[in-house]
């Protein structure tokens, strides 16, 4: 299990104790960053180390909390090769009245998490990855290796001066997908230790057709977007009050090396209600996305159309972004739909070294679902093999877990987060435990 240490966030919680709370908040002007060390351990990937700084500018404090300028910046590495180099500009002050978001990445990932197609018509088996089981394959059965590159641009402006706004970007991927390294990992472990060389869950969709030849080592996605937003939030990163609603549509046309061209639609809905100013807010969040047009290559399928502009971390569904403490992309289809709830308390509210500090508890649950299922073409000469193991077709119903989270804010912009979620159906796991930036949503 991974296990994620993070400085700052026991820093603020034990300061918080120490502190008067609820002073008149400090206007910050200027420049103001917030940084954190990544220190995780994955038994296969090794130690991440590294970290990442989030700089705001305020310019003269009259929009404060909102910022005129932030700059994002991450490098962590695992020792056995994994990796993430990430910068980020956002600001609607760059071109005046338009909010530009500019995404610069390098994603790697020596074992991305794969459980096959339309939920749980794929059959999730554990003792398959437990070395402690007979029936143990590979602690690797359900992963590949994956590297993405993004070079990403969106655009956000008013329509008449009211809550709506369009939307318009352009979003350029490269996927280089293959089998897991097990060289590479095993490399300097002891022998009982070792990742037996065996055919994972992506090798045998390869070969039995489920992956065709021309998506199986990945491919170049030159995604156009465009849509339409209403957003009546009383501030972006922390809202009390408010709606954020999205619909846009992504093109993906046959230019710049794509094999694949398709079109995709999202929709998505966020409300918050202040239920005790500055200290209780009932959040959720509804979202749907369905393919209209073309085949998705099967990489690309666990990519999200809603939250585009600044969901970097939106893959799935399952995982830290969408469903959490499901397995990451458990819930991956042509279409699929799912929803978060959130009750969101703000318990200590405190100032140190002229910064405004909070710590929040909030409860949640999250579910979702496919609802427009990918079609599974077997190859003729495997049309006939036992697939009890790997297919339960028509088993696909909701995904929903629970749990808890811990919230340190600095300036409303700067939120450390940790969620703890449990699964209601071991067919998606058993729990996950989530340190991150922000907000879900």
């Amino acid at each position: 299990m991974k296990i994620k240490l993070l400085f700052l966030l026991l820093l603020i919680s034990g300061t918080a104790m120490a502190q008067k709370a609820d002073k008149a908040t400090i206007v910050k002007q200027g420049w103001n960053f917030g940084a954190l060390p990544a220190i995780t351990f994955d038994s296969d990937l090794g130690f991440q180390y590294g970290g990442l700084v989030n700089l705001y500018q305020y310019g003269d404090g009259s929009r404060y909390p909102e910022y005129d300028h932030s700059l994002y910046l991450e490098v962590s590495r695992f020792t056995k090769g994994s990796a993430i180099y990430q910068f980020q500009y956002d600001s609607d002050r760059l071109l005046r009245g338009i909010q530009t978001i500019a995404d610069l990445s390098y994603l790697t990932d020596q074992a991305y998490h794969f459980y096959g197609f339309n939920g749980y018509d794929a059959v999730y088996l554990e003792d398959w990855t437990d070395d402690d089981q007979a029936d143990y394959k590979t602690r690797l059965f359900y992963n590949y290796d994956r590297k993405l590159f993004r070079l990403k641009l969106d655009f956000q402006g008013p329509l008449a001066g009211t809550n709506w706004k369009w939307e318009a970007g352009i979003n350029l991927q490269r996927f280089t997908v293959g089998k897991v390294n097990i060289d590479k990992l095993n490399k300097g472990e002891k022998e009982a230790d070792k990742l037996p060389d065996v055919e994972g869950l992506y090798q045998r969709y390869c070969n039995w057709g489920l992956i065709g030849p021309r998506e199986a080592d990945g491919g170049t996605i030159p995604a156009l977007r465009g849509g339409l937003i209403y957003d009546s939030r009383n501030f972006r990163a922390n809202p009390e009050s408010g709606i954020w609603s999205e619909a846009v549509l992504e093109y993906v046309p046959k230019i710049l090396g794509s094999e694949d061209h398709f079109t995709r639609m999202g929709l998505t809905h966020r409300q918050y209600f202040r239920l005790i100013p500055r200290r209780l807010v009932l959040a959720y969040r509804l979202s749907y996305e369905a393919t209209l047009s073309g085949h998705l290559p099967f990489y690309y399928l666990t990519k999200r159309v809603v939250d585009g502009a600044k969901g970097n971390s939106m893959e799935g569904l399952g995982g830290a972004r969408t469903m959490r403490g499901i397995l990451r992309n458990r819930v991956i289809g042509d279409d699929v739909a799912f929803a978060n709830f959130e009750l969101r308390s703000r318990i200590h509210n405190f100032q140190y070294k002229n910064n405004n500090f909070f710590v929040g508890l909030n409860g949640f649950v999250d579910t979702g679902k496919v609802t427009g299922k990918r079609a599974l073409n077997f190859y003729p000469s495997f049309a006939a093999i036992d697939t009890k193991n790997y297919l339960d077709y028509g088993a696909e119903s909701w995904h929903t877990s629970y749990g808890l989270g811990l919230k340190a804010g600095m300036n409303e912009n700067f939120i450390v987060s940790c969620d703890y979620g449990r699964t209601t159906d071991k067919r998606d796991g058993d729990a996950g435990l989530y340190i991150k930036l922000n907000y879900l949503f």
